[in-house]
């Protein structure tokens, strides 16, 4: 038996203007169920939104306080960021992923939102014509990112990377670039939803299509070092985190503070460009803008700036602390975050035992890792029907068909489960199968 009858969920999507509860939005599944939460006093399981699940991290709270007490609030902060964020970004880098990134070229964002929008339109730009300047996705992946090249006017192209790993990814990605119209390519690894991790030779084929067609690789590392089957946690010590960077110039990084230190309330990132790229002349971003069209002081300057005008300076000292802190040693943000796979573990063990199966369950070599995200089927039902009906029980998810897959399931978020629920979710997917013989 559902808990929530279909005309309470029917009421729920009209009074907040969802128009379609099987592709609706993060935003639009949250606010459904938090009417239903709020009218019936049920709780939910909430599987929506990837907000942080975790407390904030102290040391980042009282560098910034720290920071405002110097009275650096009346002062605009540098466009390029403060010295202190630029060194402590520059040395994490190398600390955590091997890779060598000047100071000069490590960029603060007001989160990675606007880090990825910025980002669109340097990649896009440079090229000298419109139609040369396009995006493709390898899905799935974050919608919001598609939203934004909506905003800008930007085309693209996506394919779901399902069945294309492995040595599969070179073939499709020649076929994709060929025509030559191609300034970027965006993915998240891990990946937001599935949780599937790119494997080193697949990386690798990525940096070589990127510089034999000369595109510009946009890596998300939004879950930075939350891949749970390799202890990532060590600075300077193998194994490291795992890039594209390694096999090309042509990249950028964003690294986000709001999951490895739960710091998503202040909005910080940051884009850390390839010192090559950052240097490369540009001649049609030197015609649009006016300036020098070098690739890295247009982005700050000409672009960026445009966007955030800045980002809060205090936040970039805190931002800095834990970077710097986590390069010593004195913060082990790997182990800090692991409660999100203990989480994974325990809800997917739930799903499993009541017929559900994992629609991203491997990759490469071995099966995906736990963490943030995972995906989640049931037999007979698609995506849009499966979003519908989890709702019903109250367990709010999205279709994974509006991250750009291709296959029938739901993305869920283990960020809001909490202790007490484990036992509630297990009845109501227990009646779920029940249900849905």
């Amino acid at each position: 038996m559902k808990i929530f009858s279909e005309e309470l969920v029917t009421e729920a999507a009209r009074e907040n203007h969802v128009a379609d509860l099987c592709h609706a939005t993060i935003g639009e599944t949250l606010l459904v169920a938090q009417y239903l939460e709020q009218k019936t006093g049920i709780p939910f399981i909430r599987m929506d939104q990837g907000s942080p699940g975790l407390p904030i991290n102290k040391y980042g709270v009282e560098a910034e306080k720290r920071a405002l007490d110097t009275g650096i609030g009346s002062q605009y902060p540098a466009a390029a960021g403060i010295k202190e964020l630029k060194e402590a970004a520059s040395e994490f880098v190398k600390a955590f992923i091997n890779v060598d990134v000047s100071p000069r070229a490590c960029l603060p964002t007001v989160g990675s939102v606007a880090g990825s929008f910025g980002s669109f339109i340097a990649c896009c730009q440079r090229k000298a014509y419109p139609q040369m300047g396009k995006v493709l996705f390898i899905d799935p992946g974050f919608p919001i990112q598609k939203s934004q090249l909506r905003v800008l006017g930007i085309e693209w192209r996506e394919f779901d990377i399902y069945p294309y790993r492995g040595e599969a990814l070179r073939e499709k990605l020649e076929e994709e670039l060929q025509p030559g119209d191609i300034a970027a390519i965006v993915y998240s690894n891990p990946n937001n939803p599935a949780w599937i991790s790119l494997e080193e030779e697949e990386l690798r084929i990525i940096g070589e299509m990127a510089t034999k067609y000369d595109v510009v690789i946009m890596e998300d590392l939004a879950y930075f070092a939350m891949e749970s089957r390799r202890d990532l946690s060590h600075p300077y010590e193998a194994p490291y985190v795992r890039t594209v960077a390694r096999y090309t110039d042509n990249y950028l990084l964003m690294l986000s503070s709001s999951k490895i230190f739960s710091y998503a309330g202040q909005r910080m990132a940051l884009v850390c460009i390839s010192d090559k790229l950052f240097d490369r002349h540009f001649p049609a971003l030197a015609e649009r803008y006016h300036d020098s069209g070098v690739f890295g002081p247009t982005f700050i300057a000409s672009i960026q700036y445009m966007i955030t005008s800045g980002c809060t300076a205090t936040t970039q000292y805190g931002y800095a602390e834990m970077l710097r802190l986590s390069c010593e040693g004195k913060i082990n943000f790997v182990e800090d975050t692991r409660e999100y796979a203990i989480r994974a573990q325990k809800m997917k063990a739930i799903f499993c035992k009541y017929g559900f199966t994992i629609t991203y369950p491997r990759d490469v070599n071995e099966e995906i890792g736990d963490g943030f995200f995972f995906s989640l089927s049931y037999p007979g039902l698609t995506g849009s029907q499966l979003v519908k009906e989890l709702i019903h029980y109250g367990v709010s998810s999205i279709n994974l068909d509006t991250t750009g897959s291709l296959q029938q399931g739901v993305r869920a978020c283990t960020s809001r489960m909490r202790d007490e629920l484990y036992e509630v979710l297990d009845e109501r997917m227990k009646q779920f199968q029940q249900d849905h013989q």
